[in-house]
């Protein structure tokens, strides 16, 4: 990985989207963070990021496509079907987080994310390990 991966989270509850780009930005001081608020137009706006991401956050529940509608898309596109993609949900039964892994979800964190955890988790996540940090 390089100093400054490059992230993209689609978020729409403006709260979770200003604490990830604080915790990325400030904490983290990443300079390559992309915030959509949703998700239309999706893969033509990943396509014209620059530079592309290293790593995908989706939050499950967004309009006009979810979470799992977004992953579809990346893992249609050649460019982007082995780039991570970590769900983020704070729906963290045991049968969502099944349809998680069974969708193709690289790893999925809980919300409200673990703020002192998440640099450590992100970089495993790039260095290609799969994560399941969920709420039991």
């Amino acid at each position: 990985m390089s100093n400054y991966p490059a992230i993209l989270y689609v978020e729409d509850d403006a709260r979770s989207a200003r604490i990830m780009k604080m915790l990325l930005t400030g904490t983290m001081n990443l300079q390559h963070v992309n915030i959509f608020e949703e998700s239309s137009d999706f893969i033509e706006r990943v396509e014209a990021l620059s530079p592309q991401p290293d790593v995908i956050f989706l939050d499950i529940h967004v309009k006009p496509y979810d979470g799992f509608e977004m992953l579809q898309m990346l893992r249609a596109h050649p460019n982007y079907r082995n780039v991570p993609v970590v769900a983020l949900t704070a729906s963290v039964m045991n049968e969502e987080v099944e349809q998680l892994r069974v969708a193709g979800f690289d790893s999925c964190f809980a919300k409200p994310l673990d703020i002192d955890q998440f640099p450590d988790r992100l970089q495993r996540v790039l260095n290609g390990e799969v994560m399941w940090y969920i709420l039991s």
